[in-house]
């Protein structure tokens, strides 16, 4: 594998959550312990933050396995999201989702948070299998996984994102 930037996925509060939710960016930078960017609140990113609002309102055991953001760690800079769906399910899998925004993409970010989505599902008992669902048309994310020993393992119909390809790995 080639060399990618060290990053931190780091956990935002709820309320740092909610305003992304809500498209309210200042509320959300009030909330975060980083700058938070506009990027987030792009309309590909607004989905993501609602639903994950509503998952962490549901239930806030949730917050500990949800989206969270990827910060560069030697600049600090915010530079996506990644995370998993929600916590393992009743299968012990867990799906991982990752975007880094358009600026600053090809530089190794994707494959460092996805490598550290896989690390932590690898230490965490409760999860034997790591799923990426990823649409036909995403080149990069499809060779970025299969890289990493995922596998194609079927196909589904997303109501938000479409037809995506299901890739699947164990997570140890």
């Amino acid at each position: 594998m080639t060399d990618h930037p060290s990053v931190r996925l780091l956990a935002l509060e709820p309320a740092a959550i909610h305003a992304l939710a809500a498209g309210d960016l200042a509320a959300a930078n009030r909330a975060a312990p980083v700058v938070l960017t506009p990027y987030l609140i792009a309309p590909d990113a607004g989905g993501v933050w609602r639903m994950r609002s509503r998952q962490i309102a549901a239930d806030p055991a949730t917050a500990g396995w949800i989206t969270r953001v990827i910060v560069d760690a030697r600049s600090g800079a915010v530079v996506g999201r990644a995370g998993y769906h929600g916590p393992p399910d009743d299968a012990a899998m867990v799906e991982v989702g990752y975007a880094v925004d358009p600026l600053l993409r090809r530089r190794g970010y994707a494959r460092a948070a996805l490598v550290a989505l896989l690390a932590r599902a690898a230490r965490e008992p409760a999860v034997r299998i790591v799923r990426a669902t990823i649409s036909p048309s995403n080149l990069a994310s499809r060779a970025l996984v299969l890289q990493y020993g995922f596998v194609e393992v079927g196909e589904q119909w997303d109501d938000e994102d479409g037809l995506e390809t299901i890739f699947e790995v164990g997570a140890a």
